[in-house]
């Protein structure tokens, strides 16, 4: 700021100059002291310059007509990719629902193309009036035990890591490298000390003195609480907790019922995979602080957990809250139950309005990450098993969430000892295919609780290392499926019968669709239909998203990649055979 720039906003504070906007006749919620105050709100030069009982004189006068002014929605934590569209395109939905910044990791497009894909990420942020956040992806890959397309070492972060609009590392999955003091993750960790940024967690089932030896590389927060035991030892000793809501991880019913007054404040809302789906019929972080109140918490104090409170714990001390200096991000909710947002500034800028995203959008060039499947040797007989034992392990997918648990089952062979499905057991065949480097690795498992009874699913999104992961009733209509998806470079294909009965294209990395969000959540709606209606996969089970995680080996209990399959309490692989 010039000192002509800082005379001009001191003199429009004292009300010698006029605001560029005026706020009138709203209620202002103060998530510092709790209240609500009926005022105005003045902003100058994309900041407020003056709020509460006075009058100013503006270029553009707006009443609210009495109606409720909050500080902007902040979202903790987000994968972007997990959407299945760009940058500019979930700005375009998730604005008009009052989010107006965002912490994103974008972790799966750098597992598939490495900075490369996270320059791509910060050109498409710049296009879309959202304000993105980034992280620098922590874990890439996100174990030793997978095959990413790229590997980022803390000599590759210092290049981008400095970057103002990168806040630190993102969540480090990679606990146990941690605690057992690994060089190269002790590294990233001093990186990160030396470039005086944060460092975000990511460690489920840690408590203990585990806990104490992740927390104390400077851990700022955690998103994978899912037990009020876990929420509250990690409050107890001092870093934040955030509570996710998104579309298949579903944690805020259980854990808003730990929220006091005495700790609200070091509690964050986030949606960390949310899909076009979800926003568009449900909402963002307008429908998790619903969800909050609903479940007996006062709105202010749900507010806070999605502002102030964000803000503070990730040093965004320019937002987050309606106060003299802030950014002018502020959205109009006609009350404090629906939390429905009328209208929605970034910066001072009217960027929405009734639920309308007002700004063009100008897409960036996505050239630099398209082409991302590269498929070798894969045919239908690498989909054949060689059982020595009917007696397997198997992943057990549990409803609500990304968890699986590992269990034990008899299953039918033929004389090859390859695996024969039975309907009526709902076990189905799922495989890993290595399609960045072409390795010709295929990984190979036993999946329950997926509910399949014909056809086939593929996806080219499989978090975290994203391979092809499919799931079907047979080798051949698997490779139907894998065969489709390698040739449409990447999506979502559906198979029944030997033929594709829908699909989907996600050209940017294998991740993103280039389509708009409501465009791609009438495409999903009809996939996910002929899932559930075709295919028989249960109702209970997102078919994709539920899919995509199932080679997450960071996650409990027991996953696939395409080197095998992977047991997380014991962190090692292990055979199909039990």
């Amino acid at each position: 700021m010039t000192k002509i720039e800082l005379k001009n906003l001191i003199a429009c504070a004292a009300g010698r100059i006029k605001a560029d906007l005026v706020i009138k006749n709203c209620r202002i919620v103060n998530v510092f002291n709790g209240e609500i105050t009926s005022g105005e709100v003045a902003i100058y030069d994309g900041k407020i310059i003056g709020m509460g009982a006075v009058e100013y004189d503006g270029e553009q006068i707006f009443d609210a007509g009495g109606k409720y002014l909050a500080p902007g929605f902040i979202d903790a934590h987000i994968h972007i990719e997990s959407s299945y569209i760009s940058p500019e395109q979930l700005g375009r939905i998730i604005v008009p629902c009052g989010t107006t910044s965002i912490i994103a990791d974008p972790h799966e497009i750098a597992n598939v193309c490495g900075l490369r894909g996270l320059r791509y990420m910060l050109d498409a942020a710049q296009r879309t009036k959202l304000n993105v956040v980034y992280a620098m992806p922590s874990c890439v890959p996100a174990t030793p035990f997978e095959d990413a397309g790229a590997i980022l070492e803390a000599a590759d972060m210092a290049e981008l890591l400095g970057d103002e609009n990168i806040f630190g590392l993102g969540e480090f999955m990679n606990a146990p490298g941690i605690i057992n003091c690994d060089d190269k993750v002790l590294d990233k960790i001093l990186l990160a000390q030396k470039f005086g940024k944060l460092i975000d967690g990511h460690a489920p089932n840690v408590s203990g003195k585990s806990l104490n030896a992740y927390l104390s590389a400077g851990i700022v927060g955690d998103h994978e609480c899912r037990t009020l035991a876990e929420m509250n030892e990690r409050i107890a000793k001092g870093t934040y907790v955030l509570i996710r809501e998104g579309s298949a991880c579903r944690d805020l019913k259980a854990l808003i019922k730990g929220v006091t007054p005495a700790n609200s404040r070091r509690i964050l809302l986030c949606s960390d995979d949310r899909q076009p789906k979800t926003i568009l019929e449900v909402g963002h972080m307008d429908s998790n602080i619903k969800m909050c109140v609903e479940e007996g918490l006062d709105p202010i104090t749900a507010i806070q957990m999605a502002t102030i409170n964000v803000a503070e714990a990730f040093r965004l001390y320019d937002r987050g809250a309606i106060k003299i200096g802030a950014r002018a991000d502020l959205v109009l909710l006609d009350d404090l139950k629906n939390f429905r947002a009328d209208k929605v500034w970034i910066g001072g800028e009217l960027v929405a309005d009734s639920g309308k995203y007002l700004p063009e959008i100008i897409p960036a060039d996505i050239s630099s990450v398209r082409g991302s499947v590269k498929v070798k040797d894969f045919s239908v007989d690498r989909l054949k098993m060689n059982l020595t034992s009917g007696k397997v392990n198997v992943i057990k997918i549990l409803p609500g969430g990304v968890v699986s648990k590992k269990i034990i089952a008899e299953v039918k062979r033929d004389d090859s000892g390859d695996f024969i499905f039975d309907s009526a057991q709902d076990i189905c065949k799922v495989a890993v295919i290595e399609r960045h480097t072409e390795t010709g690795k295929v990984g190979l498992g036993l999946l329950s609780g997926y509910g399949i009874k014909r056809g086939a699913v593929a996806v080219s999104v499989a978090h975290d290392s994203h391979n092809i992961i499919a799931a079907g009733v047979s080798n051949e209509e698997i490779f139907c499926a894998v065969d489709a998806l390698i040739k449409m470079e990447g999506g979502m294909v559906l198979v029944n019968g030997g033929e594709v009965i829908a699909s989907i294209p996600l050209p940017i990395a294998g991740l993103m669709s280039d389509a708009g969000g409501k465009e791609l959540k009438e495409s999903l709606d009809t996939l996910h239909e002929k899932a559930h209606s075709e295919l028989g996969i249960s109702k209970e089970v997102e078919p994709v998203m539920t899919l995509t995680f199932m080679s997450l080996p960071v996650i409990p209990e027991i996953k696939l990649t395409a080197r095998g399959l992977f047991d997380y309490d014991s962190f090692k692989f292990i055979p199909i055979e039990a």
